[in-house]
């Protein structure tokens, strides 16, 4: 896989979980983009060693979601 598909892949899940995020916490676009860009989620997402972004956009969200959860509770 180049760079570039890689790249576009990677895209492709943060727009899906921007929109998860506005949808299940009303954030505006530039909160849930701060929240995925500030993730431990998105830096396992990026790693390209683990796979984890060949995942489904859905399941990456639920680790993403159980992340901020948890930091919004701390």
């Amino acid at each position: 896989m180049t760079q570039a598909q890689t790249n576009f892949i990677i895209d492709h899940i943060v727009d899906k979980m921007t929109l998860f995020l506005i949808q299940d916490f009303s954030l505006s676009i530039p909160e849930a983009l701060n929240v995925i860009y500030n993730s431990e989620t998105y830096r396992l997402i990026n790693d390209k060693e683990n796979g984890l972004y060949i995942q489904s956009p859905s399941y990456l969200y639920e680790l993403l979601k159980k992340e901020y959860l948890t930091a919004t509770v701390n």
